[in-house]
């Protein structure tokens, strides 16, 4: 995430909680930037959120307690967010930061969560998408974490792994 300032608010998004209890809220609070037009700017990689993605831009509305809350997205930044749960090393401090520095080289940004230990990426238009997808698999075939796409473009769709 970028340095939140003035213009940052946070924008909640509501979730349904599937059979197995996950993901383990019903609402996600991300950081967002008032466009000062019924929509704000996400400034940082859902965690649980789905079909969302840092940069998209959303429509918002204000509840009577002066909450925001997200509705459709407007404009897709085409960013994808791809979500970790490392087991290596027991998702340890040291093994997340490991994953993020790791895919870091690769052209992402992200962070990690000690509570659940995962790392959420925030992948841009510009990264080398077959590399990334080519390390997600052989990371998970060899038992260092599990993955799943959070969010994802036509471009992330369309590239393999050799």
């Amino acid at each position: 995430m970028n340095n939140i300032s003035d213009a940052h608010l946070k924008v909640h998004f509501r979730m349904e909680v599937d059979e197995d209890g996950w993901p383990p809220t019903t609402v996600e609070s991300l950081w967002a930037v008032d466009l000062g037009d019924g929509t704000a700017r996400l400034d940082n990689t859902p965690w649980f959120v789905r079909g969302v993605a840092s940069d998209d831009i959303v429509k918002v509305e204000v509840d009577e307690e002066g909450l925001w809350w997200a509705g459709e997205t407007v404009r897709a930044s085409d960013n994808c967010t791809i979500r970790l749960i490392v087991l290596r090393d027991g998702g340890s401090a040291a093994a997340r930061q490991t994953v993020l520095e790791t895919f870091h080289r690769l052209g992402t940004t992200g962070e990690g969560i000690e509570q659940f230990r995962m790392v959420a990426l925030d992948i841009p238009p510009t990264a080398d998408l077959p590399p990334i997808r080519k390390l997600l698999e052989h990371g998970e075939a060899q038992g260092w974490w599990h993955w799943e796409e959070g969010c994802v473009t036509t471009a992330w769709t369309d590239s393999t792994s050799d």
